[in-house]
């Protein structure tokens, strides 16, 4: 469990991309979750995003990959 901003702050993500045109966004902390970043990947592309005390949850559209330190997942499995 994360215990403080610092801890956040360590989490990354791996996100490559399966196919073209793949969408990730960036949603907020707070009490109004919302849209704050997006980018768009294609085939190949490889993405390392982080947690920070702005960004609480990543949404990903598309088929990728996804490596963190709890494991690996392929949203086409």
């Amino acid at each position: 469990m994360l215990q403080n901003i610092s801890d956040i702050a360590s989490e990354y993500v791996v996100i490559k991309a399966l196919e073209n045109g793949v969408t990730i966004i960036g949603l907020t902390r707070g009490k109004d979750t919302k849209f704050h970043h997006s980018e768009k990947l294609d085939k190949g592309e490889v993405m390392i995003a982080q947690f920070t005390e702005h960004t609480s949850a990543i949404k990903i559209r598309g088929r990728v990959e996804v490596l963190t330190k709890h494991g690996r997942l392929r949203t086409d499995e």
